[in-house]
């Protein structure tokens, strides 16, 4: 990349992170004017933090796999009940919002922990483009939502960015790092397949080890949450999310939910015809389809170039793939942006996923049609508010940006596996370089 090319970048990547900053700045004065925040943050007004106190409730009281059905492994109940007072949690977890100081400490404490992280991260990657980078993520919609949420990504990115980014060099403390990851969000295993694709059999190993003596030593602390309940408590919640269409459709990295728009609970019929519907149903599995294939393809060619790629890319390539296909919430994507914002902008694949990266750090939305009118409680505005939700284009532009991400950054992947194989023969068998 010359000079110019290199200053052009930057400006780019500036203006890019301008932008997140202004689409803040609407979305408090958004706040400001009507007391609550707008979509995509969730439409229960009262809910904030809950994702927090409900399951730090069930840490400190019995019930976790058998009365709540928890999916979460056992290593989350046992930080909450480190985290937490267990005074606050006679009541209920609304009670407990209010007297927790503790867990209200840890969800800022963590959430300035991964923001210093992330800037570390960034700068060891670039540190031309650490600070708009940082900006993007710290600022950003994925990572504000996971905060107004409460959820306990805010301590699992922590981890991640620690097993996935160039901080750590110890492979000991990489496995420890993965292993917590997994045992947080089991769907972060896919990531870790990286190892595999490069032939790093010691680092699966000892990630697999760490993973299994974490989820072991957890799961007698806590006394609950063998596999069986798991697996149990999962079919339970697919049954109970099949039925929660708008939820899912609402901050979704996957365009799957729209496949159940006949059956969601809103009119949506009212709002959209049933032939944009009918072509929706033919697109979706289209567009999900075609991107499996492409980044299975571009995960062969690594595997014949094991070294022509990044960690971080083929991480990025399995992770996001699984985000196309279905969506476990919209603050996942955290994950997925910290990966790609770790790419150069050296060539066109990379520097297209990068501006996808910044998009979705956008916050806020544009309606298209109010679906949902109520009034209700609003915990962080301290009033009674009247919110107004509906279809935005956010629920459109948000999945497609992720499946054009996958799109450039397995293109790119394939024309470089292409270039290494004129210096080096193509790997086939399973030995380690």
């Amino acid at each position: 990349m010359t000079r110019a090319s290199r200053r052009m970048a930057l400006c780019l990547e500036l203006v890019l992170a301008l932008g997140v900053i202004v689409s803040l700045a609407a979305t408090i004065l958004f706040f400001r004017a009507r007391g609550y925040l707008p979509q995509p943050f969730v439409f229960d007004t009262n809910d904030t933090f809950m994702d927090w106190f409900n399951t730090a409730y069930w840490a400190n009281n019995r019930g976790i796999y058998d009365v709540w059905r928890s999916i979460y492994p056992p290593l989350s109940f046992l930080f909450l009940d480190l985290f937490s007072l267990p005074g606050c949690y006679l009541q209920s977890s609304f009670h407990a919002r209010e007297c927790d100081w503790l867990g209200r400490a840890a969800m800022t404490g963590f959430y300035l922990v991964d923001v210093a992280l992330l800037w570390l991260s960034f700068r060891r990657a670039d540190p031309a483009t650490a600070p708009m980078r940082t900006i993007a993520m710290a600022l950003g919609l994925p990572l504000l939502f996971t905060l107004e949420r409460g959820n306990l990504i805010l301590v699992c990115l922590a981890a991640f960015i620690l097993a996935h980014g160039p901080l750590l060099q110890s492979r000991l403390w990489r496995g420890i790092a993965t292993a917590i990851t997994i045992n947080f969000k089991p769907y972060l295993v896919l990531p870790v397949l990286h190892l595999a694709i490069r032939r790093e059999w010691r680092m699966l190993e000892l990630a697999g080890i760490a993973t299994l003596a974490l989820y072991c030593l957890t799961l007698i602390l806590v006394g609950s949450g063998t596999p069986a309940e798991i697996l149990s408590n999962m079919a339970n919640w697919v049954e109970f999310q099949s039925g929660q269409v708008w939820n899912e459709i609402n901050y979704s990295t996957s365009y799957a939910p729209f496949l159940n728009m006949r059956e969601a609970q809103v009119p949506l019929l009212e709002f959209v015809s049933s032939r944009t519907i009918e072509n929706v149903e033919f697109a979706v599995p289209l567009a999900i389809g075609t991107t499996q294939a492409l980044a299975l393809a571009a995960l062969l060619a690594a595997w014949l170039q094991p070294h022509a790629l990044s960690a971080p890319r083929i991480a990025a390539i399995l992770l996001g793939t699984y985000l196309v296909t279905q969506s476990p919430g919209g603050y996942t994507q955290t994950f997925l942006l910290f990966l790609v914002f770790l790419e150069p902008l050296r060539r066109l694949g990379p520097a297209v996923a990068v501006i996808c990266a910044y998009s979705l750090c956008l916050v806020g939305d544009v309606p298209l049609a109010t679906v949902l009118e109520i009034t209700s409680a609003s915990w962080l505005g301290e009033r009674t508010v009247s919110p107004a939700f509906g279809l935005t284009w956010g629920h459109f532009v948000r999945p497609g940006l992720i499946i054009l991400m996958v799109w450039a950054l397995s293109l790119d992947a394939i024309a470089e596996s292409a270039r290494a194989h004129m210096r080096h023969r193509p790997r086939l068998g399973l030995a380690t370089a």
